[in-house]
């Protein structure tokens, strides 16, 4: 199973949490992403999102190149905790390729829960992804860390 962990992009600071939409520096910080991601995902990569307006427009950047179709998970919405998340993508059983755009600190949680196996508040910028890759020997399932990127860096 192929992992891919993406934040949200810069959104607005306003409330209802769950309506604030992409400013236009995470409008841009999504098309950068999601045009580098567009080239090095297989076909049969799946996006799925957490119901917050700001992670559909993140994951909207990339299903307009891609031709993908979002699924909004529930899961992945803000405070979900991170096995609440790995339970949702079926980690590390799910098979093939899983686009994931969610949220703070959850995002951080995973990632640091499958790197070392233990929970931290590990920052990950705004409209950056980090992917992952299962890589199970028999009763046991380790990831290994693929790439990192960062908007800016694109």
């Amino acid at each position: 199973m192929e992992l891919l962990l993406w934040r949200h992009a810069e959104a607005e600071s306003s409330s209802p949490d769950l309506e604030r939409k992409l400013t236009p520096k995470g409008e841009k910080q999504a098309r950068r992403v999601a045009q580098w991601l567009n080239d090095q995902l297989p076909e049969s990569a799946r996006i799925v999102a957490s119901p917050a307006m700001r992670t559909r427009q993140t994951a909207q950047a990339l299903a307009e190149l891609s031709g993908r179709r979002i699924k909004i998970v529930q899961d992945l919405a803000p405070g979900a905790t991170a096995e609440d998340f790995l339970r949702a993508v079926d980690w590390p059983d799910a098979r093939g390729t899983i686009v994931a755009v969610g949220h703070q600190p959850t995002l951080g949680m995973v990632a640091s829960r499958l790197l070392c196996g233990a929970e931290q508040p590990w920052a990950i910028r705004k409209g950056a992804l980090w992917w992952f890759s299962s890589r199970s020997e028999e009763d046991t399932a380790d990831a290994a860390l693929v790439a990192m990127i960062n908007p800016s860096l694109l």
